[in-house]
């Protein structure tokens, strides 16, 4: 007979999550002796231990880790149980735990989450913003639910949904050479100083790419954020790709001045991503259905 308890699960599922149990005694409004026995009772009945002791810090381990996203699941089927069914908007409750890459993040979040929060104000959204590479990184290791990108994701754990179009503009400075120029060739980029995102971002693997098509240039900076390479090319530093959407008001301010280069490859799609053990419940379907996508369609 299975003698499991909710209570064990949650305890386990809230100090995964918040990393210590003494934050998971004040999620889930218990002492910590409580959280300590049932944590303890958990690895018992399991026959062996979730989280590595080290100086008094819990680290989940491998069967943790193993056992994480199923414990998730169970809670998140009990919560679907437990939703009211009025049919109304409102009446959905819960926390999603959202990843979004810089330029989405940064730039788009109005797009990423208006929807979700118009038609159903109850639900709590935590934003995690970072490049690419990193908020991969916690899609795999389970710390966020879904997360949306610029850049294309090959990984066996991970399925992408395609959102929407997007693309890179080649920014200068007004007084910049190349922005003096009516039409330009490639030709014309040849010795140009770059300022490029840090490697991991999905703005510079897809920069180094069309550059590819350029005579060689010089990179002059690498820069972890998208406004940090708008200021230094709005200063004269140097040319580089942004996003369409970061440029907007700058141009229209006339501080800074979108290049004409339809020689380069610079469309791109933003995609919807989810781990393919996550199991996704009515929180998960309600976020893809605010973006009116597909949750069955796989890029």
């Amino acid at each position: 007979m299975i003698g499991l308890s909710i209570r064990q699960l949650e305890v386990f599922h809230a100090i995964a999550t918040t990393g210590s149990a003494r934050k998971a005694a004040e999620q889930l409004h218990l002492s910590q002796p409580a959280i300590s026995m049932a944590l303890s009772e958990l690895e018992r009945q399991l026959g062996s231990p979730l989280f590595d002791r080290e100086r008094g810090r819990l680290r989940l381990n491998a069967r943790g880790a193993e056992q994480l996203p199923r414990t998730r699941e169970i809670l998140e089927r009990l919560h679907d149980m437990q939703q009211p069914h009025s049919g109304t908007p409102e009446s959905l409750s819960g926390e999603l735990r959202v990843g979004a890459s810089n330029t989405v993040g940064n730039y788009l979040v109005g797009e990423l989450l208006g929807p979700i929060v118009a038609q159903h104000p109850m639900v709590a959204l935590h934003l995690t913003v970072d490049n690419t590479r990193s908020i991969t990184e916690r899609l795999l290791d389970h710390s966020i639910d879904i997360a949306c990108v610029e850049g294309p994701v090959h990984h066996a754990q991970l399925d992408t949904i395609g959102w929407r179009s997007d693309a890179l503009v080649v920014c200068a400075a007004p007084s910049h050479p190349l922005a003096q120029r009516l039409r330009l060739a490639p030709d014309d980029f040849a010795n140009a100083h770059w300022i490029l995102r840090e490697r991991g971002s999905a703005t510079r693997s897809q920069t180094e790419q069309a550059l590819t098509a350029l005579p060689p240039g010089h990179i002059l900076l690498e820069l972890g954020q998208i406004e940090a390479i708008k200021q230094a090319v709005i200063a004269g530093l140097g040319i580089a790709c942004l996003p369409y959407a970061a440029t907007l008001d700058a141009v229209a301010t006339g501080r800074l001045r979108v290049l004409r280069t339809p020689f380069l490859k610079l469309d791109r799609r933003l995609s919807l991503v989810l781990h393919r053990s996550r199991y996704r419940g009515t929180l998960i379907e309600a976020f893809l259905h605010s973006l009116e996508v597909d949750s069955h369609a796989q890029d």
